[in-house]
């Protein structure tokens, strides 16, 4: 029995929750758009060098949308020059100053990422809506709970999902009063039960796509665990179109935890997924040390493909028949490679990494030529 990733299993199905469709510059977000990963860069937007080769990390690991800070004149000028070099759109992030939300969509700009209520009058909000009609930029509503207005606070006496979501709601009218409805909305909070219940008040009110966040989750592995049972969640119900997770890390690391909450849900595919067991006094080999390594070698890797480390017998001929390769620890220094779910041969654990990182390049390229051939085929 060969792996199969095209049988749709009915116990795994998350059927999404229908929002309209909106564009971020050459990327679609809601509807039956894929769920799109976000990150931001942490460089001064001013120098525009730095924060143009953080950018060019992210998109080498998969990010989609890359979120630039302008607080100031010098940030919005070097984002002319960054918004033309970048290969993904940008979502400019404007606090206060209404002048950079127009700067911004002047220069470039994908998207604003804009609290229509900080903006400041409603003349000056009417000006950043017409700058993004005219320079055909979308909108991100974002609510924070650490940042809701003081009136909110004082009726509901503390951040709570009503609170976060009324927020929203009177910033989503700001904008549909000025006949606009290219946006999405965000009600991030640090903590995932504040952030779910708020989302799904959120979800069930109005259809706008839903950029989902667990805002200043932590550092990277508290922050990746936090983010997964946040936006886990959320997504297995149905709600979210694009995701950010909020690591204090190097950013490349939120784009890949959050193409890994997405793979484990089923909802988007990139890169080898490495399937490995824990290792015990039975494995024949180092499992923990050749996972690592293989995760380093594979990196590069974006074609979606599945691999199977298992250090011993017990499980991994199972696990191999639902990869596309696996490696089965044996005896004698040796295990077998399971190619499609198959005994294929054996290979000796010296020499192991190489060989296993030239089966799964191989594979690769044979998957995106018959990728290529078909989407040829159907022009």
């Amino acid at each position: 029995m060969a792996a199969d990733h095209t049988h749709v299993r009915p116990w795994r199905m998350i059927e999404r929750r229908k929002s309209r469709k909106i564009r971020v510059g050459s990327v679609e977000v809601g509807g039956d758009a894929p769920i799109s990963v976000q990150s931001m860069t942490n460089t001064l937007t001013s120098d525009a060098a730095a924060t143009l080769t953080q950018i060019r990390q992210l998109e080498e690991a998969g990010a989609d949308i890359v979120r630039v800070s302008c607080p100031d004149v010098e940030s919005t000028e070097a984002f002319k020059i960054i918004a033309r070099e970048a290969k993904v759109p940008l979502v400019a992030d404007i606090h206060f100053h209404y002048k950079r939300g127009i700067e911004a969509a002047k220069a470039g700009a994908a998207c604003l990422r804009i609290n229509p209520g900080n903006i400041g009058s409603p003349d000056r909000v009417r000006d950043v809506v017409n700058a993004a009609k005219d320079h055909g930029c979308s909108i991100r509503i974002g609510v924070n709970a650490g940042s809701l207005e003081r009136e909110l606070l004082e009726r509901y006496g503390e951040p709570c999902p009503e609170a976060m979501v009324e927020s929203a709601l009177n910033h989503a009218r700001i904008l549909q009063d000025h006949d606009f409805h290219e946006f999405k909305i965000s009600v991030k909070a640090s903590d995932p039960f504040l952030t779910v219940a708020a989302y799904q008040q959120l979800a069930e009110a109005i259809d706008c796509p839903l950029h989902l966040g667990v805002t200043e989750a932590g550092a990277l592995r508290t922050g990746t665990v936090k983010s997964a049972i946040g936006m886990g969640s959320m997504l297995w119900a149905g709600i979210g179109d694009t995701i950010r997770v909020s690591l204090a890390a190097d950013p490349v690391e939120e784009i890949k935890v959050g193409f890994d909450i997405l793979k484990s849900l089923g909802l988007r595919h990139r890169g080898v997924n490495i399937i490995a067991c824990p290792s015990c006094a039975r494995q024949g080999f180092n499992v923990i040390k050749t996972v690592e390594q293989l995760e380093e070698r594979l990196a590069h890797i974006s074609t979606p493909m599945s691999l199977s480390i298992i250090g011993c017998v017990v499980n991994g001929p199972g696990e191999a028949l639902m990869t596309d390769i696996g490696f089965t620890g044996g005896g004698a220094g040796a295990g077998m490679i399971y190619m499609a779910g198959k005994p294929d041969h054996k290979q000796s654990n010296d020499g192991m990494i190489d060989h296993i990182v030239e089966l799964v390049e191989k594979k690769a390229a044979e998957l995106q030529a018959a990728k290529d051939a078909k989407a040829i085929a159907a022009e």
